[in-house]
């Protein structure tokens, strides 16, 4: 029922006027087993298929709104199965919110761990494990003492577009009517859309047309990924936030290769950090080379700067706590809506976190290099959680640059080893693990900050969610961590041929490790992170007394051999993992550690950033825009001039855009192309082959139609796909109207946010 006249709620200035879809005195079950159960189990599945996604193509797709969309239908079909009680829209978010945090662990473990064996270091499980477990909780327990300052102090200011759209779509789930059939035939046309393309191949994911005839040009490249989750990202971020961050993307794509090819044309040397010629690189390997340490760069300056100007905040929302904490009212509200998770219990929690990590082997040092390694998690990871959750709130998790605060976590920490004459071996797998933690933690904090978002809309009880999402966290990282260690298990490769053994002798002396060659006998064990004079990085296991390699191990992570030597006609090529964020942070850490970093294209993109909040354009937007592919910003600026056209056309006010159709039409590309995007990244699976190959029919097409090149590459047909989605979002947006439910439950909609 919703709440009377005389029912008062305590608020804080920021939310005054605000009424949730749930009213904060109503009382409805919420996080009860069945939904933390299915959630988890979600969560495991999503993180899963995230983590092989991520190893496969180097990215991951938001996991929130699918397991919302999964929820609403597994609980309504069991009701009507077996006749038991409906799930309600709190149960429902619980079941998203303890769900998500499988995909955000995912990224930061397969893009950080695998870093150890391109070092030259094992992959221990104990090792992986515990940066799995212990990031995923520090970031959510950082992140509580955020809420009041980024979902409640600013629910007007900071859109959180994946969680104001999963808090639609639960709405849109609980209503029904039309409000429903919006948010679905979204879906069903993204995931049908995502289905042709991807499985079928029927066009091009990711048309890309290059600048020919420009001497120096010839390097660019203007490109869109034909994506309806980032279109419909883009049609909620609005135009503003995407316009300055595909100016970003311009600035890299049609400036900064150009102008490195154009200047570098006539070098006779390489120009480091790159071993080749820029006369001779392609527009991806100038990205890697260059664009890339400016985009960290710019990330890193964009980051601090929002962290500055959110500090009132923070500090405002830490001083409430500690009130709160003490007895007072002046932290929170009173009623069911506003409580957070004791305050004492994330503090101290907190510090068991550091304890834990200061007192054991995951930073592989001294006491006092632990000590140190702790400090600067605290520190690193309550920096970055920060921004992380302002970003996520700026632009979406889908735009979060988890590997740009990765990177600058990686700069700042070797820069201080190196100030404190801590360069030695144990000191890079310190400087990962303090990354990795702080990885996880920022991208499962911005992850966090999401879900409370949709809580604060529909209703939800803080403290509810936090708990649902640390149970979720704390089982998945548990499991991503095996899968991590069983994908690179499975796709590994032993050999004894010589022309993949090195010519030269290893350094016996300094090998202290030995293991069980496949013959029974014991070697050493010679690891080479990096290329040597005649060896090519890998694990080899060596004669202890000559030091001659016998047997090769090469990862399926970063590893190159693809087919084993029972296989002399090669006809089952091994699958092999190559994501380019953990080639990344190896170079980094080992670039800074032996003085090859490039600082100067780290502050240049620094000074890039300053000049554009100087300009009065948000720094951390433009950055993310460096440092994404323009292919990634591009259809997001799309969606967000729709939005324009849509709200210049029909004259909408911001809340009247906001609650629109065509708003709950995007959540629902968001939610079917992240639906289809994680499901897809099954058929990459080896007991999927067959499947695969059945569904492609890309090359049907090249032959039926007799093409130069092959179907799925065209330009145009990828062009009249997306330019389907682009009228139909345009479409809803123009002819729909808004529902109006005159039934009590729904009298109070979701506010503009």
């Amino acid at each position: 029922m919703a709440a009377g006249p005389e029912t008062k709620v305590q608020v804080s200035e920021g939310d005054q006027g605000f009424q949730p879809y749930v009213p904060d005195v109503e009382r409805l079950p919420e996080l009860t087993l069945s939904a933390v159960v299915l959630g988890t189990l979600l969560g495991i599945v999503f993180g899963a298929s995230s983590l092989y996604l991520f190893l496969k193509v180097g990215m991951t797709v938001s996991a929130s709104i699918p397991v919302a969309v999964l929820s609403i239908t597994i609980f309504r079909g069991l009701s009507r199965a077996f006749g038991i009680r409906r799930a309600t829209i709190l149960e429902n978010n619980v079941v998203q919110t303890a769900g998500s945090a499988g995909e955000s662990i995912a990224f930061s473990v397969g893009a950080t761990m695998p870093a150890l064996m391109l070092l030259g270091y094992a992959m221990d499980p104990l090792r992986v494990m515990m940066v799995s477990v212990l990031g995923g909780l520090l970031g959510i327990l950082m992140m509580v003492p955020l809420r009041r300052a980024f979902i409640v102090n600013q629910h007007k200011t900071l859109p959180y577009p994946e969680g104001t759209a999963c808090a639609k779509i639960l709405i849109a789930g609980e209503k029904g009517g039309s409000s429903a059939q919006t948010v679905f035939a979204g879906f069903g046309l993204a995931f049908v859309y995502q289905f042709l393309m991807e499985a079928m191949r029927l066009w091009n994911k990711e048309p890309a047309k290059a600048i020919t005839g420009i001497q120096g040009y010839d390097k660019a490249v203007v490109a869109c990924e034909a994506s309806p989750a980032l279109l419909g990202v883009g049609y909620i971020i609005g135009p503003r936030t995407a316009a300055v961050m595909v100016g970003g993307g311009l600035l890299a794509s049609l400036v900064l290769v150009p102008a490195i090819a154009y200047f570098g044309q006539g070098l006779q040397e390489p120009l480091a950090p790159a071993t080749m010629l820029i006369s001779k690189m392609g527009t991806g390997d100038i990205i890697r080379n260059y664009v890339r340490y400016i985009g960290a760069g710019a990330v890193a300056a964009g980051g601090i700067i929002s962290m500055c100007r959110a500090l009132p905040l923070i500090f405002g929302s830490i001083t409430g706590g500690l009130r709160a904490m003490r007895g007072g009212a002046g932290g929170q509200g009173s009623g069911r809506t506003h409580k957070d998770m004791p305050f004492a219990i994330v503090v101290l929690g907190s510090l068991g976190l550091i304890a834990a990590i200061t007192a054991t082997d995951l930073i592989p040092t001294s006491t006092p290099g632990r000590v140190a390694g702790g400090l600067m998690i605290l520190a690193f990871g309550f920096l970055f959680v920060t921004v992380s959750s302002r970003v996520c709130g700026e632009i979406g998790s889908s735009s979060n640059p988890i590997s740009g605060m990765t990177i600058a976590t990686l700069l700042l920490t070797c820069l201080i080893f190196v100030v404190l004459g801590w360069i030695g071996p144990e000191y890079r797998v310190a400087a990962l693990s303090i990354a990795g933690v702080v990885c996880i933690a920022s991208s499962n904090g911005g992850t966090t900050s999401q879900d409370l978002k949709t809580g604060y809309l529909v209703g939800a009880t803080p403290w509810k969610q936090q708990v649902a999402i640390l149970a979720g966290a704390l089982i998945s990282a548990a499991i991503i961590g095996l899968t991590l260690l069983q994908l690179n298990k499975l796709s590994e490769v032993v050999t004894t041929k010589p022309e993949h053994l090195p010519k030269v002798a290893a350094p016996v002396i300094e090998l202290t490790e030995t293991e069980t060659g496949t013959d029974g006998k014991t070697y050493k064990v010679w690891r080479v992170g990096k290329a040597l004079d005649g060896v090519e990085p890998g694990i080899y296991r060596v004669d202890p007394e000559t030091g001659i390699a016998a047997e090769r191990i090469d990862p399926g992570i970063g590893g190159s051999i693809l087919y084993r030597d029972d296989d002399p006609e090669q006809k089952n090529k091994i699958v092999k993992y190559n994501p380019p964020q953990p080639a990344l942070f190896a170079t980094i850490i080992d670039g800074i550690l032996t003085g090859k970093l490039p600082w100067a294209l780290v502050l240049l993109g620094a000074g890039l950033a300053v000049v554009m909040q100087l300009c009065g354009v948000s720094a951390l937007a433009f950055a993310v825009g460096v440092y994404l592919p323009l292919s990634t910003t591009f259809p997001i600026f799309l969606g967000g001039l729709i939005r324009a056209i849509v709200d210049k056309l029909k004259k909408l006010s911001a809340e009247e855009s906001d609650s629109s159709p065509a708003v709950l039409f995007a959540s629902g590309l968001i939610a079917g192309g992240s639906m289809a995007g994680v499901l897809l990244a099954m058929l990459q699976a080896d007991f999927a082959k067959k499947i695969k190959e059945k569904l492609d029919l890309s090359d049907l097409l090249t032959k039926q139609f007799a093409t130069v090149e092959p179907w799925h590459e065209l330009l145009v047909p990828a062009l009249i796909a997306f330019g389907v989605l682009i009228v139909s979002l345009l479409f809803v947006g123009l002819t729909q109207k808004a529902h109006v439910d005159t039934s009590e439950k729904n009298e109070t909609a979701v506010p503009a946010s």
